[in-house]
């Protein structure tokens, strides 16, 4: 497989569905609800997939997918080695209905179950962050490295609440809270999870964790911030796996694992 011509490609393909959202963001949208009534989706974020799909199925018939509102309309979610595209079109759709612009489309390519590249794209405020393995990480074409922070009490961290009121998992995000205030520099939240991991990529944040995202939220992150010299963890310490529904993020190893040993652990259902 040429990726060079396949990088090219994928990234006309995801300049174009921008162009829909950064129209879009601020008209009237239609929102139908998934699973709950803050579970949000639009006529955009299935228009955009559908753009992403057919755009790369042209191209590449016997690839597989795994996407947000595909999944969302009843296929069954499965990683197998075939080169497989995990898309989410819109992620943060709460902010794209509120017209707020942290929101961004997420694409990552996995082949042997490996990303091999990743893209996360906010149109709204011109930032395109990209990765492919062994060639390091990219906003807008230049280089971004995290911020090598080590101590916890000197970082800042992005922390989400994410779109399921499931009361214990509210619980433990309401108790994690507590517990980090005190013991670090800051708490922010963007409302979107490729968003998070990427400002930790490129140093603005030196941490993230969230649990009960999907693989379509982090897969392109995930190797935009290792390429960036960071780290992606299962947040109790062992090794990140995509369809976990479980991720923690760092600048460095040593503050990876200091935060996994604090923060109480939420299991959600896996796909």
């Amino acid at each position: 497989m040429d990726f060079d011509k396949c990088y090219i490609e994928i990234l006309q393909l995801v300049k174009q569905a921008g162009s829909i959202i950064n129209e879009k963001i601020h008209q009237y949208k239609d929102i139908l609800t998934k699973s709950c009534d803050i579970d949000l989706v639009t006529e955009w974020d299935q228009k955009v997939e559908k753009l992403l799909i057919d755009g790369i199925l042209s191209k590449y018939p016997d690839h597989k997918f795994i996407g947000e509102e595909s999944i969302a309309a009843g296929e069954k979610i499965e990683l197998t080695n075939a080169p497989t595209w995990i898309i989410d079109p819109i992620d943060g759709t709460m902010n794209f209905v509120h017209g707020l612009p942290h929101t961004c489309i997420s694409v990552a390519l996995l082949i042997n179950k490996t990303t091999e590249i990743g893209i996360v794209y906010n149109p709204i405020l011109n930032q395109l962050f990209t990765a492919r393995k062994g060639q390091g990480a990219f906003l807008n074409g230049a280089p971004i490295h995290v911020s090598n922070r080590k101590e916890l009490n000197k970082s800042l961290l992005l922390v989400e609440i994410g779109t399921s009121r499931d009361p214990e998992k509210v619980e433990i995000i309401l108790q994690n809270v507590k517990i980090l205030i005190p013991r670090v520099h800051g708490l922010r939240s963007f409302g979107s999870a490729a968003l998070d991991i990427c400002m930790v990529a490129l140093g603005g944040a030196d941490a993230y964790f969230e649990f009960g995202i999907h693989a379509w939220d982090i897969a392109a992150g995930d190797l935009i911030v290792r390429e960036a010299g960071g780290v992606s963890i299962d947040p109790a310490g062992g090794p990140f796996d995509v369809m976990s529904r479980r991720i923690l993020c760092a600048s460095s190893t040593e503050l990876a694992q200091e935060l996994s040993k604090i923060i109480i652990q939420f299991y959600p259902e896996r796909d």
